[in-house]
């Protein structure tokens, strides 16, 4: 039994390249049935699996919508790491990629907001399941930078420690740093791919393709946002993993960045914007796959763009709520253990007295004092986290400016105005 006409859309599929490289396949696979599910799931039917063009030597020039894409996303990127070097860096690279990882799961049907993700940070075993989950996706956000950071060839092995950590401690730890070895799918409502919207490469096809897209990685004579675009394109269409394919995808992409130099202070929070336009950004990767890759390097520069211009913004609010913060705590003189607190919020949430005494270099008395007045001038409140015995500081107000600023995203960037990004059910365990 074949595929319903509406998952055959991308047969229709027509390749063209210049330099002839080989089509994309099709592979013809049979469904043995299973011994669950509804009757069309048990039933063996014929279905068809997609493997795409390796692109380890893709140098397909940019046509003219594309290469302004790139272009003014290039340059966004650039004066967003200009105003960084400028800067207190952890001011604004620690929010920025807590955002980033937030916004990646967000598309997942993954949702927190920065206080949940904050408190789980400081005490991860209180944290609930949804809160574990986005806290390993900042974990392997923050390893695919240090890869990047590190300028080494970049391997297989790197991408599976970025699986592993992105699902250490979850629910779906099983599959954490595996290759898929059984055929998934994604979209179709059934525990077969009956129905799928798309089928990816047979797993005996994903060791080469893996090794072909890291080759690609690799490159360093390609447009840095184009190289991410096809890239996280190209994995996404290999689905190598039983889960978390769309996560670590969304690493691989600063890995890249960060790797060609592009981002060496802060990461554009560009998940929060594709999360934002959630339509455009699943067209694009059908784009991909059928072919237009102009299409979707240009919607790909186009979030990058955005993502750099509003990460630009949120550091003159960031820097205005800390500022007005500081008026309200004294204002304290400039060495002291208030004020220092306070300019480090962003990037120690979450703080108690040791925390801040180890940081500012500081007794705990001393830490603990300024905290409480900080508390008395209603800069900090305080809070309990799990079964920790000390008290907690936050500033709620912070929390709710970061908030603030991936809701603004989808407020302009999204297709809903009524609905920043959509969040899907979690899919079935085939997908992936």
């Amino acid at each position: 039994m074949p595929l319903t006409k509406g998952s055959l859309f991308f047969l229709l599929y027509r390749y063209r390249n210049e330099r002839n490289r080989p089509t994309p396949e099709f592979i013809d696979r049979v469904w043995e049935g299973s011994g669950y599910g509804a009757r069309r799931d048990r039933r063996p039917f014929r279905y068809q699996a997609f493997v795409p063009d390796p692109i380890r030597d893709w140098d397909g020039p940019l046509a003219g919508r594309a290469a302004e894409a790139v272009a003014a996303a290039t340059a966004a990127v650039r004066d967003l790491q200009s105003a960084g070097a400028a800067h207190d860096l952890e001011t604004l690279a620690a929010p920025l990629l807590r955002s980033e990882a937030l916004g990646s799961s967000f598309i997942e049907g993954l949702r927190a907001s920065n206080k949940r993700l904050a408190l789980a940070a400081y005490e991860p075993l209180a944290a609930d399941v949804t809160a574990r989950a986005v806290l390993g996706n900042v974990r392997a956000m923050e390893q695919a930078v240090d890869l990047g950071t590190a300028r080494k060839r970049f391997r297989v092995d790197d991408l599976l420690d970025i699986h592993r950590t992105l699902l250490e401690g979850t629910s779906e730890e099983r599959y954490a740093g595996v290759v898929r070895s059984d055929q998934n799918w994604i979209g179709g409502r059934g525990l077969s791919p009956i129905d799928a919207t798309f089928v990816p490469p047979p797993e005996s096809r994903v060791g080469d393709l893996l090794e072909d897209l890291v080759a690609f990685v690799n490159l360093d004579d390609l447009p840095a946002i184009a190289q991410a675009a096809v890239a996280h394109a190209q994995f996404e269409i290999i689905h190598p993993f039983g889960d978390g394919n769309g996560r670590t995808g969304r690493c691989l992409i600063h890995v890249i960045l960060r790797r060609r130099g592009l981002t060496p202070f802060l990461v554009p929070p560009v998940s929060v914007v594709l999360a934002t336009n959630a339509r455009r950004y699943i067209t694009g990767l059908v784009d991909f796959r059928e072919g237009r890759t102009d299409d979707w390097i240009g919607i790909f520069a186009d979030a990058t763009a955005a993502a750099a211009a509003a990460a630009t913004r949120l550091r003159t609010q960031i820097d205005s709520l800390l500022d007005d913060l500081i008026d309200r705590a004294g204002p304290p003189r400039a060495d002291s253990v208030a004020r220092k607190i306070i300019r480090g919020l962003p990037a120690q949430p979450v703080v108690n007295a040791d925390t801040a005494a180890a940081r500012h270099d500081v007794t705990p008395t001393a830490a603990r004092a300024a905290l409480n007045r900080l508390q008395e001038t209603g800069v900090l409140v305080p809070t309990r986290v799990g079964r920790r015995r000390d008290r907690e500081w936050i500033s709620d107000e912070l929390f709710h400016l970061l908030d603030a600023f991936e809701h603004d995203i989808g407020q302009t960037q999204g297709d809903d105005p009524h609905r920043p990004a959509p969040s899907p059910t979690r899919p079935p365990r085939h997908q992936g």
